[in-house]
């Protein structure tokens, strides 16, 4: 089964649908070609700095920066989107009283990259949490093209339902291929991975913006990625977004240093 594909007028309720049904959807044409062009600017510097990746997980032709919050005023927006927050709002509320950012990578797949195991990003947390708390709320934005031959995400529609061990056939793993612009939703509990890149010239650029519990250790740690000298020129809204709040009754709290 393929992976839907509906257009940024689309309401909440119906894309909670899709979610709920298949683990993802892909919303086309979020972002202009100002918006990409942003986001260009923002992370070349640091993409064009870092060193490709060491191992089959991580990619060796493929390029990873995080820390976005610091770095990129243009995604900081992006994790603020009002369509975004409101069905990961309401996608995990059944879980948790709030949610909060888990993680922000920008992901370069570079020509001649092999596929990305399949995986649940639920597995941070190891086995340790029970399949029926859905732990996270994730997009991937498409900075540019995602197209079958430039690495575009391979995704297993419905696996979310799936036992755990049961591995897919070829026919069950579709494709997540996209325009710029574009973005993916999809849950902590479905199988997917990074695509082949098979060209000789054309690099896949994404941004991963990942939304969790506010009960669970964020696994990008948004405090020292992002620490309070530049928390403190953001919005309060990403601010508590990033974790700089209190979630439920008491978790966050803090005490000032050098008073009683």
């Amino acid at each position: 089964m393929g992976i839907e594909h509906r257009a940024a007028e689309t309401s909440p309720e119906e894309l909670l649908e899709i979610l709920e049904r298949d683990g993802g959807v892909i919303v086309e044409g979020i972002l202009n070609d100002d918006d990409l062009a942003a986001v260009r600017s923002d992370l070349s510097p640091f993409l064009d700095a870092s060193a490709t990746g060491d191992n089959d997980f991580w990619g060796f032709e493929t390029k990873r920066v995080g820390a976005l919050m610091a770095r990129s005023p243009k995604c900081r927006k992006l994790a603020l989107h009002p369509l975004v927050n409101a069905v990961c709002e309401t996608y995990l509320a059944p879980y948790s009283d709030g949610y909060q950012l888990h993680f922000t990578q920008a992901v370069c797949i570079g020509p001649n990259e092999n596929p990305q195991a399949l995986h649940r990003d639920r597995g941070v947390w190891g086995g340790h949490l029970n399949r029926s708390i859905e732990t996270q709320f994730s997009t991937i934005w498409a900075i540019s093209d995602f197209t079958t031959e430039n690495g575009a995400t391979r995704i297993v529609s419905g696996s979310h339902k799936w036992d755990r061990d049961r591995q897919p056939v070829d026919e069950e793993i579709a494709l997540a291929t996209m325009p710029a612009g574009s973005v993916m939703f999809y849950n902590g509990s479905v199988l997917h991975g990074g695509g082949t890149n098979t060209t000789s010239n054309d690099y896949r650029l994404a941004v991963l913006l990942h939304y969790t519990l506010v009960w669970l250790r964020q696994e990008e740690n948004q405090y020292l990625s992002c620490p309070p000298d530049i928390a403190e020129t953001l919005s309060p809204e990403l601010r508590a977004l990033m974790g700089y709040t209190q979630g439920g009754p008491v978790l966050g709290f803090y005490s000032t240093p050098g008073k009683p």
